[in-house]
């Protein structure tokens, strides 16, 4: 049974700044949501909620056990599955009045302009640097309005970069508040993050949006809202427009916004669940034969079913600081993957004759 608009929507419509021409507003917007984890899954259900008409979705990530605690959309059965059909499939059931797409493939500088020109509103709901910063120099130089959400541990960041303003200028954007891209910040998987501030963050960044296509409330223009969950305190920084459009078209020529993250890993670097439990097993069994196995984690406080020999923070991973043995094979670990690979490539580099690899999936696929 499919309801009709106004059944759906009679909460929303009630309110006098909403209204009938308030929820068309809705229907006529078009929004591009950028991840699909703890930020962009709440992000993209609550616009779909809501009415907004048109939905694209973009991820190129699979739903892993240590994603459920805060992407509450997702369940036990979509682990392995991806994150942005998943969530579309999701969408499609829960929103009638809404046209769902996605894109199973990291956005990157040679596809953002074809992500971005057809929608009204881009909402960055990523945990990568270099794609903040890719979505925002891409938002400035076609003129589309940025909702921007971050974390860090217990603080959330929310702000509404490149809004058209009455004179025909723009408010400020991301370079403004942070120009230069930081090498050190770590993301949720390193640093880790509290289930309910992510939630807070996203559905702010929905109030964001809903604020810009009605017309209703001031969105977060200019200013950078900082909320942090353990004090429940929040500060509003103003935010000057400096870094213009050209600053930005000839930064945008020249950084590749590559994020390692996103790309392809190289299967010889690369461990399987199953045979590290093997080499686990027949090393424990103390078969002289066996191969010596020296395993890193280069996450600490991991949970993990075995010992591991070192734990080295990718943060301090130094190369020229590890005692190498070439008669071991060494193992990096992590929660996902993703910063065990990146050690196990330098280690590679360094020593290009040790065997060393990665646990495909981290430990979360274990």
């Amino acid at each position: 049974m499919k309801p009709t608009s106004k059944q759906l929507f009679i909460r929303q419509t009630t309110l006098p700044e909403i209204g009938e021409a308030g929820q068309q507003k809705l229907q006529n917007t078009s929004v591009l949501v950028v991840g699909c984890g703890g930020l962009g899954s709440p992000i993209a259900v609550y616009l779909a909620a809501s009415g907004i008409g048109n939905i694209h979705l973009i991820d190129f990530d699979t739903v892993s056990f240590s994603n459920l605690h805060r992407q509450v959309f997702y369940t036990l059965a979509d682990v392995g599955k991806p994150k942005s059909e998943v969530l579309a499939a999701f969408l499609k059931e829960r929103a009638p009045f809404t046209e769902v797409s996605f894109t199973n493939n990291p956005i990157s500088k040679e596809t953002v302009f074809e992500m971005i020109e057809a929608v009204d509103i881009v909402i960055d709901g990523t945990d990568s640097l270099p794609t903040k910063y890719l979505i925002n120099d891409a938002c400035v130089l076609k003129g589309i309005p940025l909702v921007y959400g971050s974390l860090y541990k217990f603080d959330g960041y929310v702000a509404t970069f490149n809004v058209k303003q009455k004179d025909g200028s723009y408010s400020a954007n991301l370079r403004d508040v942070f120009p230069e891209m930081a090498t050190d910040v770590p993301n949720c998987e390193e640093a880790g993050t509290l289930n309910s501030i992510v939630g807070m963050i996203a559905t702010q960044q929905v109030n964001e949006a809903l604020k810009l296509v009605t017309g209703v409330g001031s969105p977060l223009t200019n200013q950078l809202l900082v909320y942090n969950a353990l004090e429940n305190t929040q500060l509003k920084m103003k935010v000057s427009t400096l870094v213009l459009k050209e600053k930005i078209a000839a930064i945008f020529a020249s950084e590749s916004y590559f994020d390692r993250a996103c790309m392809t890993q190289k299967e010889d670097l690369q461990i399987s669940a199953a045979v590290l439990k093997k080499l686990i097993d027949t090393s424990s069994r103390g078969n002289e034969t066996a191969q010596k196995l020296e395993i890193i984690a280069v996450l600490p406080n991991l949970d993990l079913p075995f010992r591991v020999h070192q734990t080295i923070p990718i943060q301090d991973f130094d190369v020229e600081a590890i005692s190498v043995d070439f008669n071991k094979t060494y193992v990096m670990i992590c929660q996902l993957g993703i910063n065990s690979y990146k050690a196990a490539e330098m280690l590679k580099n360094r020593y290009p004759e040790l065997r060393v690899f990665s646990l495909t999936g981290g430990i979360s696929n274990y």
